[in-house]
């Protein structure tokens, strides 16, 4: 089981500094999770991942269970073995992957069945199966298995969705416990604040030592993600982790961490590091473009990680442009550690007191 520790309130902001620990180590909160969708955090290797300064990783129990199978994972030892991590894991429940990857899942109140993106086979995933997978994997948290409404649901359409994820969430609960595992709930009700007020009301009730903000991030404008965000937050049990999923720019970060968030997780720094777009102190940099052809400067000279200490802006686009896999190795390295340093930039002004008012640079405008 978790525990957390509320250490301190930030006096100029709603921002917590806060330690969740777990069977497999202790995690400094606000935290940012990396996400290894398939047992990797893409490109990295678990102790590059480790080096980068990360506490804490997310497995992802949709791909997992179609592929390599959760009961193989579980033959092996579970996921952390599976992996090589020593590290704390969060699994999600598979329902996002479900309803965003398959346009014709079907649900109703056994599940959501689902067509597999990798062979076609038909799959149904119901609320115990997701926790069977995800006790297979041996993950520090748990969630429970929800239906995020569209960001455009109309009232009927989302109090549909919080009514079948508060049924679905005491069917979670109700199956046994695996040992060291914890279960957090998760809170919808779409774009409607009444609904997050009453969807938060009865996810408590349910019980759960961890509470995660769903259905944002899902398509809708940042100011009503925020806003969202902003309204459910404070509604949350004060002595437990809040979890906003799916949320990733750094100044969406520093925002939501100001309202008294206490976990991120998102697949930005490693998905844009693929398409060459870098996160550094200056801004974003899109290592493509020309003008870094013959820059013989680091990324970001402000950066400690392997990629900015040892290799050219030159070097990484020569790289890039050439397709070569140690592209994308060093550009996943960079973007990583900037989101695990940025991070620990907010927790360190929470634990001194000090304004955080410093915000994430617009996009650097560089000639093709």
């Amino acid at each position: 089981m978790i525990r957390f520790e509320l250490i301190k309130k930030h006096k100029h902001s709603r921002a917590r500094l806060g330690k969740l620990i777990t069977p497999h180590g202790e995690i400094d909160t606000p935290i940012f999770m990396p996400v290894g969708t398939q047992a990797t955090v893409k490109a990295l290797t678990p102790r590059e991942v480790k080096d980068c300064g990360a506490q804490i990783i997310l497995g992802n129990t949709y791909h997992l269970y179609l592929r390599p199978g959760h009961n193989t994972v579980r033959k092996l030892g579970g996921l952390h073995q599976f992996m090589n991590w020593a590290g704390p894991i969060l699994t999600d429940s598979g329902g996002f992957q479900v309803f965003s990857l398959n346009t014709l899942a079907k649900i109703n109140e056994e599940g959501a069945t689902f067509k597999s993106h990798l062979d076609g086979s038909s799959h149904l995933l119901t609320p115990e199966l997701s926790i069977e997978i995800q006790q297979s994997l041996g993950s520090d948290i748990a969630m429970v298995l929800d239906e995020p409404a569209p960001h455009d649901a109309d009232l009927k359409v989302a109090r549909d969705s919080l009514e079948r994820s508060a049924r679905w969430a005491k069917r979670c609960k109700e199956v046994p416990q695996r040992e060291g595992q914890s279960l957090f709930g998760i809170v919808q009700g779409g774009m409607h604040p009444e609904l997050r007020r009453e969807s938060v009301e009865r996810t408590v009730e349910v019980g759960f030592p961890g509470y995660a903000i769903g259905g944002l991030s899902v398509g809708e404008e940042k100011s009503i993600m925020l806003e969202m965000a902003e309204f459910t937050a404070p509604l949350l049990p004060e002595n437990a982790p809040r979890y906003l999923m799916g949320v990733g720019p750094p100044d969406d970060l520093m925002a939501c961490t100001l309202m008294g968030i206490d976990m991120f997780d998102c697949v930005m720094p490693t998905r844009n590091a693929r398409n060459g777009t870098l996160f550094t102190s200056q801004g974003k940099v899109n290592i493509r473009n020309a003008i870094h052809k013959e820059d013989a400067s680091p990324l970001d000279p402000e950066c400690a990680c392997e990629t900015c200490q040892n290799y050219s802006r030159a070097y990484l686009r020569h790289l890039f442009m050439a397709d070569e896999i140690l592209a994308y190795r060093l550009n996943t390295l960079h973007n990583v550690a900037f989101f695990l340093n940025w991070m620990e930039r907010i927790r360190e002004a929470i634990r001194e007191d000090r304004p955080i008012d410093w915000r994430y640079p617009q996009e650097i405008k560089n000639p093709i």
